[in-house]
């Protein structure tokens, strides 16, 4: 038997300080290899702390805190050249080309510059933007470089903090596919996000963080996501015409998030989590499939669309650095008012 690789992240009841103020309360998490781990919670939960733990720039007073097989509570810059992080600033100065910038990050870092012109490429800041000053730069642009400045030093652990900030959907894609490549290429990716809709889909394992501790675990592989997450996601309506298969809401009289519809189709209807702030759909109404768009956002008599009684979600357990992932729920138990958004 091959012996089980040991996690990338190792956090026993890790508690840090910021100031007097503790940003981490005892969190236990453990991150597997070539994973990709979504952190989410309400501003000051802890998220940006974790990320800042692994990276060796938030000190663990106490606890365990093991990044990449170092013990970053004896040597905090043990893994400073093999984790990349992405903060909320971009880390750039503004008299620095986009070229420039890449190549100082990297050779800053200890990295090799062999691939730098096919990673700004990939990042689509190629041509005359090269050879521009950030300083000239969007918001987007900037946040792309400093994405560029990551990619090209190939870290082993990736950190990063709202990765879809400042980006527009092309930029958001473009975040999602580097993502997607790192984690294929063997690299491990911690996200913190308030976006649950833009990084779920790329999730392996979901982390809820409140008041410094970590409040439930859950993999998206075989949970009803919409009813976790509180987002709007048809996955398979789209048989009969009205609401495309995976389109969100706010398509076909669904309205964008305010109404959770659960991903999957059961005993012929599509299931309405959250009730409609703006289209009247009680929580737990089960709209049959077919209706028409402008009927999806009203309540209906017909004997498939009856009210299915609210039920809390399945326990989750949390024990030790280990989390339980959450299966299925069945088409019964249906929550009508815990949205799970940051």
């Amino acid at each position: 038997m091959v012996p089980a690789m040991p996690p990338v992240v190792h956090l026993r009841n890790a508690v840090a300080l910021t100031g007097r103020f503790p940003a981490l309360a005892g969190v236990d998490l453990a991150v597997e290899p070539g994973s990709v781990v979504v952190l989410e919670g309400s501003n000051g939960a802890g998220k940006t702390s974790v990320l800042r733990a692994c990276a060796g720039l938030l000190a663990v007073t106490s606890g365990a805190i093991e990044v990449l097989g170092c013990n970053l509570r004896a040597d905090r810059t043990a893994v400073r050249r093999r984790v990349g992080m992405l903060g909320h600033a971009a880390a750039l100065y503004d008299d620095l080309t986009v070229v420039e910038s890449v190549r100082f990050a990297v050779r800053a870092a200890g990295g090799d510059l062999a691939g730098l012109d096919a990673v700004l490429d990939r990042l689509e800041l190629s041509g005359r933007l090269r050879r521009t000053a950030v300083g000239r730069l969007s918001a987007g642009q900037r946040r792309r470089v400093d994405l560029a400045a990551l990619v090209a030093r190939r870290p082993e652990l990736w950190l990063l903090d709202e990765p879809h900030a400042s980006l527009d959907a092309a930029g958001r894609d473009l975040v999602d596919a580097v993502i997607r490549d790192a984690a294929a290429g063997g690299a491990t990716v911690l996200v913190a996000s308030h976006e649950l809709q833009a990084v779920v889909p790329l999730a392996d394992q979901v982390v809820t963080l409140a008041g410094g501790r970590v409040a439930d675990c859950w993999s998206p592989a075989g949970a009803d996501v919409g009813v976790r997450t509180g987002v709007t996601n048809v996955a398979s309506a789209g048989a009969v015409g009205v609401v495309p298969a995976g389109v969100p809401g706010g398509v076909a009289g669904v309205p964008g998030g305010v109404a959770g519809v659960p991903g999957g189709v059961a005993g012929g209807v599509t299931r309405v989590a959250q009730a409609g702030a703006a289209g009247g759909v009680p929580a737990g109404v089960a709209v049959p499939v077919g209706v028409a768009a402008p009927d999806l956002v009203t309540p209906t008599t017909d004997a498939a669309a009856a009210t299915v009684p609210g039920a809390p979600a399945p326990a989750v357990t949390c024990e030790a650095v280990t989390c339980e992932a959450v299966s299925a729920l069945p088409a019964s138990a249906l929550p009508g008012t815990d949205a799970h958004v940051a």
